[in-house]
Formats: structure tokens, C-alpha cells, sequence
């Protein structure tokens, strides 16, 4: 099933995303996760890329897993920045064959250490338009992109991202996923200027929920995420208690969601960190809200 009909829906959709393991990682671990996290009856299930050939086969196989033989509509991502021109047409070919109908077009991360000048545009895409585009030439694709409510984190204006954004989002873009927030009024706000520059696709709110007190300095070191006075001080008090830091990281991510549905936010993605406890946690406290039939 595509994710456009899915958010067409009259009510609340939860998705969850889960990674490949990184190389030379074991597989079935992942693969127990991925049961269990169906187990929950996500609306569709996101797989992360490992781009430059790196564990991109992974994706699919986890994808095709997740749709063929549990039977949940599967979301596979695809970045461009780091694979040839010639590798993303074979990861396109690759999910296409498998049956999967969705694909997140994310133009990824320069490696470290690398230049954008280390990959050339004729045998590299530099954009994530470009990317969108070259999927819609090979094939009947529903496809999602990234956005940041705060901005991307390599552009200086907040109206030049929008502007960006609105270029990806005409190239042939069906919905968007947010990057992590830890304040809905972030979102708010983000909502309301880009509805104002016309873009008007579905867009799903994505949430972390910070379950351990060293992830709160990682994910602000990669992303430039504000976190909150109150969260701020839920880390200092429970950081060091793993278990307290776990029950309050949940309960701070299902208010937020709370507070997101509340103000007619119709779809939420959960980062689950593969960690189905987290994941079902939340997805009880919702049970009323959300309602328990997926």
C-alpha cells in the first residue's frame, strides 16, 4: 500500500523506523526487533540506507521482510550523496523488484573526512530533487523526503531551507518526515510558514524518544536539536538512573504526541532506536488516543 493513501485516511497514523546493523554486525537481532516491533501494528515501518554501498543491500532485505512476510506496509530509504549514479539505479531496481512501493529519497550525509568536490555531479547526485526525480523515472513510487523544522543544520537561513524544500517537494514529492523535536511549538511554527509558501504535502512528525542520558549530547552534537529548559532538566535529574531515564523519556515522548494529535497533527513516526519495549510502551499509552485498531 502506498503512505499517501495510508495518510489519507480519516485518523491517526504511528509508523516506527529501524535501522540495518552496521557492518560486520550480526543480522537476526535486527531481524528479532523487527517481529516484535510488528507485533505493535505500526501503519508502515521506515528502514534506514547505508549509502556508498555499505549495508544498503540490507535495507531491502529488511524492507521485503517487514512487507512480504509480516505484512506491514514498508518504507525503504535511499541516499544518493556518497553512491554513483549507476549504484542508486540498481538500489532502485533492487526495492522495485522486492514489491516495495515506498521510498524516502534523502539526499544523506558527506562522509566524514570527504568533500562535496570528492563526488562529481556527473557521476553523483548533489540533490535530493535530483534523486526524487530519477525515482519517478523508474517506476510507480510513492515517495517521502526529510525536512527540518529547525532548518538543516548546513543552512544559514531558515527561508532559504523553505525555499530548498519547496524545490524538493515539486521535483515529485508525496509527503515529508520530520527530523527529531523536542518542542511541538517548533513544529507549529514550521507548519504554518511552509503552508504559507505552498507546500502542502502530508507531513509526519518524527519523534525520539531519549531514553538514555549520554543520546541527549549525541543527537544535539549531529542535528543542532533545542532541547528544552524542562527536558534539560529531566536529564540532569534521571541521566544517571537508567531506569527512571528510560520511564521519563517515554513519558516525555508520548506527551509530546499527546499535545501533536491534540492540535491536529494526524501522523507521527517514532525513531525506535530498534528498541521494540520503547516503541510499545508509547504505542499503550496511545491506545485510547490513537485507538487500538491499526
Amino acid at each position: 500500500m502506498k503512505i499517501k493513501d495510508i495518510l489519507a485516511r480519516d485518523k491517526v497514523t504511528l509508523s516506527f523506523e529501524v535501522f540495518p546493523p552496521k557492518k560486520g554486525m550480526p543480522f537476526e537481532p535486527i531481524v528479532t526487533a523487527v517481529d516484535r516491533l510488528c507485533q505493535s501494528r505500526p501503519d508502515f515501518m521506515s528502514v534506514t540506507y547505508g549509502a556508498g554501498g555499505g549495508t544498503g543491500h540490507n535495507t531491502v532485505k529488511i524492507a521485503s521482510h517487514v512487507q512480504n512476510e509480516l505484512g506491514v506496509t514498508a518504507l525503504a530509504h535511499l541516499s544518493c550523496v556518497s553512491s554513483t549514479r549507476e549504484q542508486v539505479s540498481e538500489a532502485i531496481a533492487e526495492i522495485k523488484a522486492a514489491g516495495i512501493e515506498n521510498i524516502l529519497a534523502l539526499r544523506g550525509d558527506i562522509p566524514q573526512g570527504a568533500s562535496a568536490g570528492d563526488y562529481p555531479v556527473g557521476e553523483y547526485y548533489r540533490y535530493a530533487s535530483d534523486l526524487v526525480q530519477e525515482i519517478k523515472r523508474q517506476g510507480d513510487f510513492c515517495i517521502g523526503a526529510a525536512c527540518y523544522p529547525e532548518g538543516h543544520i548546513e543552512c544559514a537561513h531558515k527561508e532559504d531551507d523553505i525555499a530548498n524544500l519547496k524545490i524538493k517537494v515539486d521535483s515529485g514529492v508525496d509527503f515529508l518526515t520530520t527530523q527529531m523535536f523536542f518542542d511541538n511549538n517548533i513544529l507549529y511554527n514550521f507548519l504554518y510558514r511552509i503552508r504559507e509558501r505552498g507546500i502542502t504535502v502530508p507531513v509526519i512528525a518524527g519523534i525520539m524518544p531519549i531514553t538514555n542520558g549520554k543520546q541527549i549530547a549525541h543527537v544535539t552534537e549531529l542535528s543542532g536539536t533545542y532541547v528544552p529548559t524542562r527536558f534539560k532538566a529531566i536529564v540532569d535529574k534521571f541521566g544517571d538512573n537508567p531506569a527512571a531515564m528510560k520511564q521519563a523519556g517515554i513519558a516525555y515522548a508520548t506527551e509530546q504526541i499527546i499535545d501533536l494529535v491534540a492540535n491536529g497533527v494526524k501522523a507521527i513516526h517514532i525513531y525506535t532506536m530498534n528498541k521494540p519495549d520503547v516503541a510499545e510502551s508509547i504505542r499503550s499509552n496511545l491506545s485510547c488516543i490513537i485507538g487500538d485498531e491499526q
